[in-house]
């Protein structure tokens, strides 16, 4: 090895020792700021369980929420916390959570080496959101700028795409920002539009009973596989699905068409699927009752559109969320399609949109907070402002589901409060200051 050799490799050794110096500096600093209790006096509370309190009182320590109560009914000492903040006259959210999201999966929908959403073949349950999560991705500071802490990454594809998990929206890595790994495996339904339920010649007929007839094999495989006492042979596709049978991972079906809805809950019922959720769900209006029975509910998606039909009104879909929960229905929110990672950002106008057309407010959060929590299995850790689920939530100026007033102040995720600067920020910045426009 020449001197120069030498020179690097020993240069290379002090950066790598002061970096490793840095990393246990900050996770010392985190740690210390999270032991640290704090509490939030004065603000409107938005509990996201469906109730709000005016004159509020929020307190966290250990990354977990320890008071969430009304600040004229209780009683503190004066060092009950270590941190008093006067947060009078804005207000507190649950952290949003953005359900079948392709975030961190995709970055430039142009420039395909940025797209890592998508495995070849149909029947792909053992393909991983989760090691493919970029929590470098430039969406992810817009996206928590708009109160959404929270994102269940989703696999795209033809028919059986793969398991996502839930993600919080912080972290060096995917293993920093994990909430849930594998919470479901998602299915999109073979689409019967178009297609005469009576014309077995059709292309688009007969290419329908290939999938359904390669769904059914696959499910009786899977679940002889659950229940077989010795497995001679690992088979990770069947792996992959052991815990539909036993209720450990959720079945996500993306089904819009009234006929697919029934078809494919009523296809997981007799495969003994524990748990399901319907996805799309554009004409789940129309087969309630079935949703009702057979699935934990509905997680809507894009409700800024047009209805399904040309002869629905054209506000349906605005609608739809409250005349499901009126009858009786779990409601979520999604936000997939086209620019669907970036677009989640406006998930809290969504939410909005539906407490203009039926809803009220606090059923609205509900849509894209605790109810999006419960559908997706994480109902005790987040999606509701109550004592020992994890601190994650945001104080704003204004309502946060009206984009004429809402302006996110701070975020804190597991009690730590976190950058809410973004690239797009920084532009304005850069241009206000430019031609000296006052911000």
């Amino acid at each position: 090895m020449d001197g120069l050799s030498i020179l690097m490799a020993k240069k290379m050794k002090m950066i790598q020792k002061h970096l490793f110096t840095l990393m246990l500096v900050i996770a010392f600093c985190n740690a210390n700021a999270q032991s640290k209790s704090c509490l939030f006096m004065g603000a409107q509370l938005h509990l996201g369980n469906g109730k709000t309190i005016e004159n509020g009182a929020l307190g966290i320590k250990n990354g977990k929420i320890t008071l969430a109560a009304d600040a004229n009914k209780i009683r503190l000492s004066k060092d009950a916390y270590d941190t008093i903040i006067n947060v009078q006259g804005k207000h507190i959210y649950p952290g949003f959570i953005s359900l079948i999201s392709e975030l961190g999966l995709k970055e430039i929908d142009a420039v395909r080496a940025t797209r890592d959403e998508t495995e070849v073949g149909l029947l792909n349950p053992h393909v991983r959101a989760l090691t493919a999560y970029n929590t470098d991705s430039r969406i992810i500071p817009t996206i928590r700028s708009n109160g959404i802490l929270t994102v269940q990454a989703k696999p795209q594809g033809t028919l059986l795409t793969g398991s996502s998990s839930i993600f919080k929206l912080t972290g060096w890595n995917w293993e920093d920002a994990v909430l849930k790994i594998d919470d479901g495996i998602h299915l999109n339904w073979p689409e019967s539009d178009g297609i005469k339920a009576k014309d077995d010649t059709s292309k688009g007929n007969v290419k329908r009973k290939k999938h359904l007839a390669l769904l059914e094999e696959i499910f009786t495989d899977a679940k002889s596989y659950a229940f077989k006492n010795a497995k001679t042979e690992k088979n990770i596709k069947l792996e992959a699905m052991l815990g539909l049978f036993d209720g450990s991972k959720i079945l996500y079906i993306e089904a819009n068409k009234a006929r697919d809805i029934s078809e494919s809950l009523v296809f997981a019922h007799q495969h003994g699927i524990k748990k399901c959720v319907i996805t799309g769900g554009a004409e789940a209006l129309m087969v309630q009752e079935n949703i009702k029975k057979y699935s934990l509910g509905v997680i809507l998606s894009r409700l800024h559109k047009l209805p399904e039909n040309p002869d629905d009104p054209v506000d349906l879909p605005f609608k739809t969320p409250a005349i499901l929960t009126d009858n009786g229905i779990t409601v979520a929110l999604g936000y997939t399609g086209e620019m669907g990672a970036m677009g989640s950002r406006n998930l809290g106008y969504l939410a909005g949109t539906a407490a203009a057309y039926g809803l009220n407010k606090d059923d609205a959060l509900k849509l894209i907070t605790s109810n999006a929590a419960l559908l997706s299995g994480i109902q005790d850790e987040i999606g509701s402002l109550e004592t020992n689920k994890k601190a994650t939530f945001f104080i704003t100026e204004g309502d946060a589901l009206d984009m004429r007033t809402s302006k996110v102040l701070n975020a804190w995720i597991d009690g730590l409060e976190v950058d809410l600067d973004n690239p797009q920020k920084q532009l304005y910045h850069k241009y206000s200051k430019k031609y000296g426009v006052n911000e």
